[in-house]
């Protein structure tokens, strides 16, 4: 019979709701990552491809008889490493994020990380601009991460912008060494001021307890330890980013 055996691993299985194992009838000439696709799984989910025990690329086409397995993406991902199935590494770990999971990009750059937020940018400049600016596309959106110009992403599980943002730093292993070294509205980055230029703009009470500030030369915006450096810590260390002594 014209039929492959499609295997997803537990993980995909569960979250897309389809069945671990089946026979699938090719009834056309298609791509794994197509017929992956068919079952609601976005290309971005998975990490690893076996096609009788070869790893195999997105590209292969299944012939009858063949076993295939998918797995799903392991921690940390790193895209700045090749692999099977996305051969060109990127230079930098950057982020793209949809407007359903919007509260991400302030949480990020919070942590000094690229984040690129666009709410009015539809689906198809989002896929542009992520092949262009080697991004990972963060979205609950599966159509979207569908999408072939798109080589990494995260189809977010969780539903709280907390959740999310722990979600997607244990999946791709952030870390806080460069915390607070970006623009929480616009991304740029921070550069040191001295306190003397920026005086005439501070509150008394900041002017009294704080010395060291940071400023967007973009939007100029002002930034010093205050008590939104004390939350940010707490929501790292509900991440397991920082540790509980930090």
């Amino acid at each position: 019979m014209n039929t492959i055996q499609l295997c997803f691993d537990p993980g995909l299985a569960g979250f897309f709701r389809i069945r671990p194992r089946f026979r699938y009838i090719l009834d056309r000439r298609s791509s794994i990552k197509d017929i992956i696709e068919a079952q609601g799984v976005p290309h971005t989910e998975v990490g690893l491809i076996l096609a009788d025990g070869c790893r195999a690329g997105f590209e292969l086409i299944p012939v009858p008889g063949q076993r295939i397995s998918v797995f799903q993406v392991r921690a940390p991902l790193d895209p700045t490493r090749p692999d099977r199935l996305r051969p060109e590494p990127f230079p930098e770990l950057r982020f793209l994020v949809d407007l359903n999971v919007g509260r991400l990009a302030g949480l990020l750059r919070g942590l000094g990380y690229d984040v690129l937020y666009d709410p009015d940018m539809d689906d198809q400049a989002m896929a542009l601009t992520a092949q262009k600016d080697k991004r990972v596309v963060l979205s609950r959106d599966r159509g979207l991460l569908k999408r072939r110009l798109i080589q990494y992403g995260r189809l977010v599980r969780a539903d709280r912008p907390a959740d999310q943002f722990k979600e997607v730093a244990s999946l791709f292993g952030l870390e806080s060494s460069r915390m607070f070294t970006r623009c929480l509205g616009c991304n740029s980055r921070l550069v040191r001021v001295d306190k003397e230029k920026i005086l005439h703009r501070l509150e008394p009470g900041t002017r009294r307890y704080f010395d060291r500030f940071t400023m967007c030369l973009e939007c100029d915006q002002i930034y010093w330890a205050g008590t939104h450096l004390e939350k940010f810590q707490k929501r790292l260390k509900m991440a397991g980013i920082l540790r509980e002594s930090a």
